[in-house]
């Protein structure tokens, strides 16, 4: 059973921070979530939400294996070890301050470091390497613009002419690999694929398997440039010094191993640009900094750049960054002389070397590249299918209705998902007194209040959610737009702030850091609106739960919900199915590419979508805890009028309707239905009618508006979707 549930009473005292998603990293998080460290807070860093691994790359250039197959998703295998995942690129290290630097500008403390970056083949000392050309690693670059290239070739668009500058062992795969892809694409104009290596080709392999690959290589007519200097990339072919032009419609550069050039700047031992680290894996200048995979230098036992020993050091990693932590001491790593290379052939085919034994028989090659298939898929099957992640302890005995109320073992979700039902609020404000006071403007069924000072008018609102990442700047950032949400629906401009922190238990450093991270946050998104958080309240609780409290200025009538006008169009701004997603993601099963879109805009305002709209629309609410459907209906009811919805023009968030087809559902989702069913026509008991009533965390802005002012929104560069209209029918919500 994968990851404990940790006692939310035991404070996180220390920061250990992962950078980089290659493998050992990726094997120490699986390791983690099976047995993870009390009083740790655990953080991955890497550019994206995914990590290719590289035994199934050449695979996958040939067609063997799908993107997915290929990757690693480092969002499901954060979850499972407890951690929070950080998207950003690595620029620095600033060692005295224990800070990592990422281009984006944030800075990640950390206590405890562990580098895993991986290694580049960029060129720039190539001229036009940086315009024409792709290196092999990182991987994910490479995939991506080999997709894209095949596509051209299918349409015609490029010629299926490839090169290769590099000529070991990774790069001749790699021409293996693009020969046959391209090859089973076009056979007219046959397939040219070349191979520039400047020294002697195929360094460091056994007599017999260079032989076999160079005679493989001539029988398909992979051409190899010995001794070849390539001196300028141009976008359809390449130049040699020596003045021959080599057709090539993509490029790749597969030429040795080169370190991340930041880290010459982080004051770590390097060898060769790499970190030098003791026998256990610890920087030899630095304790508190760790390195594995390409990207470190043994000292003690240096090893060629290969995923083996990435994968073979990662116990050891695992282990020693818990005995730094626990005060304990260190083993060391001591990799094999003598590891298994399997070289894949472009087809279903393979020729094997380990130490001096060569397996190249035409006889055995199926069979060889079989069984590289196998190791591949068995590794990437230790990340695809987690053990399931262990759940608090059921209550035992539990009275009558208890497991019922308890919703399964299902997790209790953030975020809006986690909102009273709205027939609950309502029946609690029923009956509270209406306001006294003149100053005070009652507007019926609106979410924020209007306050009259004079000639001045101004709305006030308040927020909070509990939170739905683990990552406190992100949390921030989400919490604030979703508070602005209902200053923007009343076409109002933000004004100020009052923040709500409650933090987990935190020892007083870890305080410090949270709290420089939330309000460093959201303080940004709300200067970039003209607001300005002027205090607020915190406290320390079971977890993070972060809200604010808004003031804005209107600077005419505010956009009521009840100024709906029958015929007016109701437009949406954003796509549906964020709680969907939220609930996926806390069961371990949402995609982690679909998490990374997903947060991205809910971290994005809407402030100059909201002014267009305050200019256009009738009426306009933000979509939030009670789902479209509850909060088209709150628009029909204040209006006196009905709303027609048609279900096939409202977006979906990728990935949303997969997992509502699959039966994930919000922990509000139940109330918003039964709070809404008596009111809805055409109503069916459907994954894509359930996204209708998913409690949507910064959803989009809902707005009614006459169909002439659609021209203006296209004018001024707005995205929306046109999902339905104002009906004459009273409260009534028809989906069609």
């Amino acid at each position: 059973m994968g990851q404990r549930m940790m006692d939310s009473k035991i404070p996180l005292i220390r920061d250990l921070v992962l950078l980089g998603g290659g493998h050992s990293h990726a094997l120490v998080l699986r390791k983690w979530g099976m047995d993870p460290l009390a009083g740790v807070r655990l953080t991955l860093i890497n550019p994206g939400p995914t990590a290719p691994y590289t035994g199934m790359l050449p695979g996958h250039i040939a067609g063997h294996y799908s993107r997915r197959e290929l990757e690693m998703d480092l969002g499901k295998l954060a979850r499972f070890a407890g951690a929070r995942l950080v998207l950003g690129r690595a620029c620095g290290i600033d060692r005295a301050a224990k800070r990592v630097k990422l281009s984006n500008g944030r800075c990640i403390p950390y206590d405890l470091l562990s580098i895993d970056i991986g290694i580049t083949s960029h060129m720039p000392e190539i001229p036009g390497f940086a315009a024409h050309g792709v290196a092999a690693k990182p991987l994910g670059d490479y995939a991506a613009q080999w997709e894209a290239y095949l596509a051209q070739v299918a349409a015609g668009q490029r010629p299926a002419d490839a090169a290769v500058i590099g000529g070991g062992i990774a790069g001749v795969e790699l021409a293996f690999a693009m020969h046959h892809r391209l090859g089973k694409l076009r056979s007219e104009p046959p397939t040219s694929v070349h191979i520039i290596e400047t020294g002697s080709p195929l360094q460091g392999s056994a007599a017999p398997v260079q032989k076999a690959l160079l005679c493989e290589m001539e029988a398909r007519g992979i051409k190899l440039h010995q001794g070849a200097q390539v001196s300028a990339l141009h976008a359809d072919h390449l130049e040699l010094s020596d003045g021959r032009l080599i057709p090539a419609g993509f490029c790749v550069g597969a030429a040795g191993a080169r370190p991340q050039s930041w880290l010459a700047q982080t004051g770590l031992d390097l060898t060769q640009g790499f970190i030098a680290t003791h026998a256990d894996l610890r920087s030899s200048n630095d304790p508190a900094i760790f390195a594995a995979g390409d990207c470190a230098h043994q000292i003690t036992a240096p090893r060629p750049k290969a995923g083996v020993f990435a994968v073979r050091a990662a116990p050891v990693l695992f282990d020693n960054l818990r005995s730094v932590l626990l005060g304990e001491a260190t083993r060391p790593f001591r990799p094999q002389r003598k590891y298994l290379k399997l070289i894949s052939l472009g087809g279903t085919q393979a020729l094997a070397e380990r130490g001096g034994l060569s397996l190249t028989q035409p006889k055995l090659r199926r069979a060889l590249w079989t069984w590289k298939d196998r190791i591949d898929r068995a590794f990437m099957e230790g990340f695809q299918n987690l053990p399931p992640m262990a759940g608090p302890p059921r209550p035992d005995p539990m009275i009558a209705g208890l497991s019922e109320a308890m919703d399964g073992d299902k997790p209790f979700c953030g975020g809006c998902g986690s909102k009273v039902a709205s027939g609950v609020l309502q029946s609690a404000l029923a009956d509270l007194p209406s306001a006294q006071r003149a100053d005070l403007i009652p507007l019926p069924g609106d979410d924020a209040a209007l306050l009259k000072m004079g000639q001045t008018s101004q709305v006030i609102t308040t927020d909070h959610l509990r939170a739905v990442v683990q990552d406190p700047w992100l949390m921030a950032r989400i919490a604030a737009c979703h508070a602005l949400g209902d200053i923007w629906a009343m076409g109002a401009q933000p004004q100020a702030a009052l923040a709500q922190v409650i933090l987990p238990r935190l020892s007083r450093p870890m305080q410090s850091r949270w709290m420089e991270e939330i309000m460093g946050a959201a303080s940004g998104i709300f200067a970039a609106e003209g607001a300005a958080i002027i205090g607020g309240h915190s406290s320390m609780g079971a977890e993070l739960t972060l809200g604010f409290t808004l003031t804005g200025l209107l600077d005419g009538p505010p956009r009521s919900l009840g100024d709906g006008q029958i015929g007016d169009l109701l437009i949406l701004t954003r796509p549906l199915g964020s709680g969907v997603l939220l609930a996926g993601e806390m069961a371990g099963q949402a995609d982690g590419r679909d998490l990374a879109k997903l947060y991205e805009i809910l971290a994005t305002p809407q402030g100059d979508t909201a002014k267009t709209l305050a200019s256009l629309a009738h009426a306009m609410s933000d979509v939030t805890g009670f789902g479209l459907l509850g909060h088209a209906g709150n628009i029909a009811q204040a209006s006196g009028c009905g709303v027609k919805i048609d279900t096939g023009a409202v977006p979906f968030y990728p990935g949303a309707l997969a997992l509502a087809e699959a039966g994930t559902r919000s922990t509000l989702y139940p109330d918003n239905l039964a709070d809404l069913i008596s009111r809805l026509a055409g109503w069916q008991d459907s994954p894509r009618h359930s996204l209708l009533l998913d409690p949507q965390t910064c959803g989009g802005l809902l707005a009614s508006l006459p169909r002439r002012s659609l021209s203006a929104l296209d004018a001024a560069g707005i995205a929306y979707h046109v999902i339905g209209e104002i009906t004459p029918e009273p409260g009534q919500i028809t989906l069609t």
